[in-house]
């Protein structure tokens, strides 16, 4: 069920002060929830938590159960090891170009831009990523650079991390202008969460760099349920828009939070509100700690089938899983008919 979040909490003007002050003891997010710490089953975990205060600010007072809450919450279950559950579920080890790159797949490839996330997600595939092997920043941005001017077959490049917007505006800028240099390239995708979680990530700066990109600017955000959508996410996609950006958005398969029709329908129409297309729906993948998040194929394939049955054609993602070693993702075939 679906209700209004609690008022949101006033924005700080900068967005690294609230990176800085976001929430990484269970004691302190129950006290903001206005839930006894045992209610939440908080468990200690190698994983640690963190969320923004603005993030929480859209998570229902008073409720152990809230979908925004269990995304983020470290609980028992992640120590239960799973068979076929991994710390490297993809298999990115064997994608390594050069330090902080990745290549999956013909035609694009992967910065390793950061470490740093605003929010620290519990189904995250690289919460147990080696990021002091793959650092991306000095010398070793210069490796990954070079080894990509170096391929001309790669037209694409992603940044991603951690999340490529933890990085302030000079760094960007920086890494932009080298990446302009690239003649090959013809687009720079950016994966990132941090304009759902915190939007005011998204300030004047972040907004110049996008304009003034030679290259166009696809941003793949990740919202995985409509009470994420508030009027500051908004206003956040409705800027990077204006400035030029192509906005879509890849939500994760999860139990207990999304794994319902309406829920993933209103998410598709809030997305479109916003100015976002869906793109995927990522069925789980199987990094350690996760297993509790997994939905059955066989479901989330009739759940694909609803969503088709329900909207129009581009407001529906596609239902996607990676596997390794596989030259694109693999599309799982939706199942019409009754439930």
């Amino acid at each position: 069920m679906i209700t209004a979040s609690v008022p949101p909490r006033q924005i700080p003007a900068s967005w690294q002060r609230e990176l800085a002050e976001a929430i990484t003891r269970p004691a302190e997010l129950a006290e903001a929830l206005g839930l006894p710490l045992e209610a939440l089953g908080a468990a200690t975990t190698t994983f640690p938590l963190r969320v923004p205060r603005s993030f929480v600010a859209r998570m229902r007072h008073g409720d152990p159960h809230d979908p925004l809450l269990r995304q983020i919450l470290p609980v028992a279950a992640e120590q239960h090891e799973q068979p076929g559950y991994l710390a490297d579920p993809l298999g990115e080890h064997a994608a390594q170009r050069a330090p902080a790159l990745l290549q999956k797949y013909r035609g694009r490839a992967l910065l390793i831009t950061t470490e740093t996330c605003a929010v620290h997600c519990r189904y995250c595939f690289r919460r147990e990523f080696p990021y002091t092997e793959q650092r991306g920043d000095g010398e070793r941005w210069g490796e990954a650079l070079a080894a990509l001017a170096a391929d001309t077959s790669i037209e694409e490049i992603i940044l991603s991390g951690g999340d490529p917007l933890s990085l302030g505006n000079a760094r960007l800028n920086a890494l932009g202008e080298r990446l302009a240099r690239i003649a090959h390239l013809r687009r720079v995708r950016v994966h990132t969460r941090l304009p759902v979680v915190l939007p005011a990530r998204v300030d004047a700066g972040l907004l110049r760099w996008v304009r003034s990109s030679s290259l166009p600017m696809v941003f793949v955000l990740h919202a995985n349920h409509p009470a994420e959508i508030d009027a500051q996410v908004r206003a956040a996609c409705a800027a990077l828009r204006a400035a030029g950006a192509t906005l879509l958005n890849q939500t994760v398969l999860l139990a207990g939070v999304n794994d319902d029709e309406t829920v993933l329908s209103l998410l598709s129409q809030r997305l479109f509100e916003a100015g976002v297309l869906p793109y995927y729906l990522h069925a789980l993948d199987a990094v350690r700690g996760a297993a509790h998040f997994a939905v059955p194929d066989q479901r989330a394939r009739r759940l694909a089938g609803a969503l088709a049955a329900r909207l129009p054609g581009y407001l529906v993602p596609r239902l996607v899983r990676e596997i390794p070693g596989a030259t694109a993702k693999t599309v799982l075939t939706p199942i019409s008919g009754p439930r």
